[in-house]
């Protein structure tokens, strides 16, 4: 209820006791009342929208009811939580009264704009980074001078790996368009690539070069075994070897003519950098290249502050690199000729190239 709404309370109720009257009055006359409506209006209500909105997207039921609406026993069968009908209708009526669903005939169906344009497969990573950012990165600013206190730090485990995948496909446009500059079409290409969350980037780089083959590497288990089932899907299991594994501890031949590291480099402490670039420099072939993908500091970005934040307060990574920084650190790693370039001018997102020329 808004001031507005208050007043109108008053002037429908003239008949009313004089004691609810002067209530009323004196409510609205609170210096704490505008304050508390604003915030309600301005803060409190969209975060509510955008947390409804993370868990109906990563729970499914946005994907569901995108299909057709449902009454509650098929979201509950489709949820698998039969013990739980009735807070489910709760949640699901919270969803309703914030504006995101609609009832109608007892069904449920998806009402507003953000939650139907989130329910297409199409925008999956935007939904993924919504989910990313309502649980890990509003923890991260929620619960920073707390953690502080207790000397407490975020974990691997704090993380979904599956749910950070996706979400980094929301960068793809522009990952893209570094592999499209970089990449060899014709003659045939060894590819490794380090962190390779769902598999996109390989299958874009094997869809630009047939003759490429590649391993693709992720540190995480259930993330390498999502990216495993694509590449089957995918059909490129003959030409992709998936596998789990952690940079630090693989043990290959300078075989591959490409390695490429995606959105990742800040799961590496800033202090192990240049050994971790040197080890996947030991991996290319006389020639080979490496192609670095990341979002930086400075830029100005909200987002990608309270990415950074995050990292500075887990007990592994480190921040998000500096454009400066990280071509000196690929030069002390032994590359040559690295180059760092803009994908789009006003984006503080940069392609990281350098050269192994050992003979």
């Amino acid at each position: 209820m808004d001031l507005l709404s208050l007043a109108r309370t008053v002037k429908d109720r003239v008949e009313a006791p004089i004691t609810d009257v002067l209530a009323v009055a004196k409510v609205v006359t609170d210096p704490r009342t505008p304050l508390l409506l604003a915030l309600s209006t301005v803060v409190v209500t969209p975060l509510y929208r955008a947390a409804f909105l993370a868990s109906a997207s990563g729970s499914g039921v946005l994907r569901c009811l995108a299909v057709r609406p449902c009454d509650l026993d098929s979201l509950v069968e489709y949820l698998e939580v039969p013990d739980d009908r009735e807070r489910l209708r709760v949640w699901l009526d919270t969803g309703v009264r914030l504006g995101e669903l609609d009832v109608r005939e007892g069904c449920y169906r998806l009402r507003s704009t953000m939650a139907k344009l989130l329910a297409q497969a199409g925008n999956d990573a935007v939904a993924a980074a919504l989910e990313e950012i309502m649980r890990f990165h509003v923890p991260a600013l929620l619960d920073a001078p707390r953690m502080l206190k207790e000397g407490r730090r975020f974990s691997l485990d704090d993380q979904d790996g599956t749910v950070i995948a996706r979400s980094s496909l929301a960068l793809q446009g522009m990952v893209h368009e570094a592999i499209d500059r970089h990449l060899e079409r014709s003659a045939p290409v060894r590819l490794l690539e380090i962190g390779c969350g769902t598999g996109a980037y390989v299958r874009h780089a094997a869809r630009l070069n047939p003759r490429l083959t590649a391993l693709a590497v992720d540190l995480q288990r259930e993330v390498a075994l999502r990216a495993a089932d694509n590449m089957a899907a995918w059909g490129l299991t003959d030409r992709v070897e998936t596998r789990q594994g952690d940079l630090r501890a693989l043990e290959l031949q300078p075989q591959f003519d490409l390695v490429t590291l995606h959105n990742n480099i800040y799961y590496f402490p800033e202090d192990e950098r240049v050994e971790m670039l040197a080890r996947a420099r030991s991996f290319l072939a006389p020639g080979g290249r490496l192609l670095l993908t990341s979002s930086c500091q400075g830029g100005g970005n909200a987002g990608l502050d309270v990415l950074n934040l995050w990292f500075e307060y887990a007990d592994f990574g480190g921040p998000l690199p500096r454009e400066d920084e990280l071509v000196g650190q690929l030069e002390k790693a032994g590359f040559a000729d690295v180059r760092a370039a803009r994908i789009i001018p006003t984006q503080p997102f940069r392609a990281f190239v350098g050269t192994n020329v050992r003979a």
